[in-house]
């Protein structure tokens, strides 16, 4: 068994990195030149609002330390950025170069006043038409070069070392404090890795029946939480009980398993893609909205919103069965008397973690919607 210092010995030795400072007019040339992807699909996920990139503007002009820029070198020289790509989107779409994932040039940021420069309110980077920087809305020839001139750090994973480096260091970067939820940062994560499972996976979540489903709210799906329930579906519907047993943290665990399968060549998407709509047809026609609410026995009709755990007994059980060719067939049936089964409730209370009920409510769907 290797030492403490054997082991951080070790994996240094998988990381090799690099940094050094560039102005923004040497960010700006990478930019138009190629040698930069700053993933424009990422401009749908990350929500910096105005004010906040303005204040960006804002630390640039005062001379205010910007936190660095993390990039990774790939095999043909190009770097993906890893964190900061929201600062240098804003830098790029102030000086009017950015692009969206379609090429098209996205339009030039505007201004707005602060607490420290007020006259910033209506300013950009270059005044319109022939007026140019006589149009009292230019921030100047001066100001634009000092922002070209200004330096952002950056530090480099080289491409030498261990290959998943990136994803590490994207993930730590962007979890925690992070403005973006877990499934964002994963969405980012499988852009890098695999743009087309990526796309896949957002097709799917946008499956009519499931989205009937489902019902989610706004915000829900605002944040990628459909993406992230079809995520769940591609590994828990037809998982090994046994793996259940070591999962530890389940977001870690969705994390882990999502990388391993969105680069697995054998991954089978034509499959799970009918699977996925089997189920959700199945789900919507017998129970539509009402397949992942309470059902109030006492009443006996459904109520409230959707319940994470009724998705994972119900949709993973579902799906196993129809994988074997034994789904029953008296679904709504079966989905309203969970409430009256002692097992569900009790692992699918208020508190109860997924680490934690998982392993009872998945073998358990499976036994219920058997035939």
């Amino acid at each position: 068994m290797m030492s403490l210092i054997d082991e951080v010995n070790d994996r240094r030795k998988e990381i090799r990195t690099d940094g050094y400072a560039i102005s923004i007019g040497e960010w700006l040339s990478l930019y138009e030149n190629g040698e930069i992807d700053i993933h424009p699909e990422f401009q749908r996920i990350y929500r910096w609002s105005e004010a906040q990139k303005t204040n960006l503007i804002e630390s640039i002009l005062l001379g205010i330390p910007v936190p660095p820029i993390f990039v990774s070198q790939r095999a043909d020289g190009v770097w993906d950025v890893v964190d900061g790509l929201q600062r240098l989107s804003t830098i790029y779409q102030f000086i009017g170069q950015l692009r969206d994932e379609n090429n098209e040039l996205i339009p030039p940021l505007v201004l707005s006043g602060t607490k420290y420069l007020p006259s910033l309110d209506n300013k950009k980077w270059e005044g319109d038409g022939e007026l140019g920087d006589n149009d009292p809305n230019s921030i100047g020839q001066n100001l634009r070069l000092t922002i070209k001139r200004s330096k952002l750090n950056v530090s480099i994973i080289l491409k030498e070392s261990d290959e998943t480096a990136k994803y590490d260091l994207f993930q730590r970067l962007n979890t925690g404090g992070s403005r973006l939820s877990a499934q964002e940062v994963r969405n980012c994560i499988l852009v890098m890795l695999n743009k087309d499972f990526y796309s896949w996976l957002s097709e799917l979540a946008k499956f009519d029946k499931f989205t009937e489903c489902t019902a989610l709210s706004d915000r829900a799906i605002s944040e990628s939480y459909d993406i992230e329930l079809a995520l769940r579906f591609i590994i828990f519907s037809l998982i090994d009980p046994i793996d259940l047993d070591s999962m530890g943290d389940v977001g870690v665990f969705i994390t882990e398993k999502m990388r391993e399968i969105c680069v697995d060549d054998s991954f089978d998407t034509a499959y799970w893609g009918d699977l996925f709509r089997q189920t959700f047809t199945i789900l919507a026609d017998c129970c539509g909205d009402n397949s992942f609410k309470r059902f109030n026995t006492a009443k006996s009709k459904y109520s409230g919103g959707f319940l994470v755990s009724q998705y994972e007994a119900v949709s993973y059980g579902l799906a196993y069965n129809i994988s074997k060719g034994t789904a029953a067939e008296n679904i709504n049936n079966l989905v309203s008397s969970l409430w009256s089964n002692q097992e569900f409730t009790d692992w699918s209370g208020s508190g109860m973690t997924a680490t934690r009920r998982l392993p009872h409510l998945i073998p358990l769907g499976r036994e219920i919607f058997k035939k």
